[in-house]
């Protein structure tokens, strides 16, 4: 969901629900075509989650999803180093990883900026359907893992749920970043069931980085952890015994329902909450999506698109003491 992903829901003919990217949803789920409507929380529950959120991001996320993107910009701008340093100085006291998504337009500057400030790294490069940015792509996250920046390198992220590339195009970038980078970790990123559709990628990959949404396949949010711990059973059951991280998960606060997924403040921070407190039980490296809210994201995925960060688009924190 992170870049261009197209999230406009698409149902099937015979009546049965599909995922934004088409794939049926679980045997038996089958979400209403309303929202249903959420009750608010008394006033004793939500000082609970109040502290029980301000507790989880005092004590810190594994990972955020990091684009550094103000107000007006998105894909096609050129970053600078103090942006992006501004950026990593407000979130770098609540997670021990950022993921970037891109090579090009500065955010290969992202990793030393983040080492910098003690941050570990899971870099991307973005591949789509432009050859000539690909190569871009693939030559900036070599030269940033052989700078010593990389931790952790994503070859593509949800290349093949949007179809933008072959699996064989898609092998081979794997096998040539993985050549050029000798003893660093290279994955790809993408919808946890497509490694189970595509068992030479998933071969491919030194680690498994899978996005589970469960608000995309219109889960309640009361069923959300359930089915989110489901979506890594089966990448796991795929895996062959490599490590499988949570690339990316989230919840919006604002926004149109996904049929029964629906945005709230309330929601927003108890999927936070209940995911950070899982992960730790499980000892499950999770990077939360995402860092800061981003409007340019409305254009891809519709209004609820802007509304995924824990700090909003101008930096500030969302869920302070008078959030509910």
């Amino acid at each position: 969901m992170s870049k261009n992903t197209n999230t406009t829901p698409r149902w099937g003919s015979d009546g049965a629900s599909t995922a934004p990217s088409g794939v049926p949803l679980e045997p038996g789920f089958r979400p209403s075509s309303q929202a249903p409507a959420l009750a608010l929380p008394t006033a004793a529950e939500a000082d609970a989650l109040r502290a029980a959120f301000k507790q989880t991001l005092q004590r810190g996320a594994h990972g955020l999803c990091f684009s550094p993107y103000l107000d007006g910009q998105g894909p096609g701008t050129q970053l600078g180093a103090a942006q992006i340093r501004a950026r990593l100085e407000i979130i770098k006291p609540y997670t021990r990883w950022v993921r970037s998504f891109s090579c090009t337009e500065g955010n290969e500057l992202i990793p030393a900026l983040a080492h910098e400030g003690g941050l570990k790294t899971l870099v991307g490069a973005w591949l789509g359907t432009d050859r000539e940015i690909n190569e871009r792509e693939i030559e900036g996250v070599i030269a940033v893992a052989r700078a010593g920046h990389a931790d952790l390198v994503a070859v593509g992220n949800e290349v093949l749920l949007r179809e933008d590339l072959t699996e064989d195009e898609l092998l081979a970038c794997i096998a040539r970043v993985k050549e050029a980078l000798p003893g660093v970790q290279v994955g790809y990123v993408d919808a946890y069931y497509l490694f189970e559709k595509h068992p030479r990628i998933t071969a491919a990959c030194d680690v498994l980085l899978t996005n589970c949404y469960p608000f995309w396949e219109a889960c309640p949010l009361e069923q959300a952890l359930a089915y989110m711990q489901d979506m890594v059973r089966r990448t796991r059951a795929v895996a062959g015994g490599k490590k499988v991280i949570i690339s990316e998960t989230g919840w919006p606060d604002k926004g149109t329902a996904f049929h029964g997924a629906v945005p709230s403040t309330a929601g927003a921070m108890r999927y936070f909450v209940d995911t950070c407190a899982w992960a730790d039980r499980e000892q499950l490296e999770v990077f939360y999506f995402a860092a800061f809210d981003e409007a340019w994201k409305v254009g891809a995925e519709g209004d609820v698109g802007a509304y995924w960060g824990l700090w909003d688009k101008d930096g500030q924190p969302k869920y302070h003491v008078d959030a509910l």
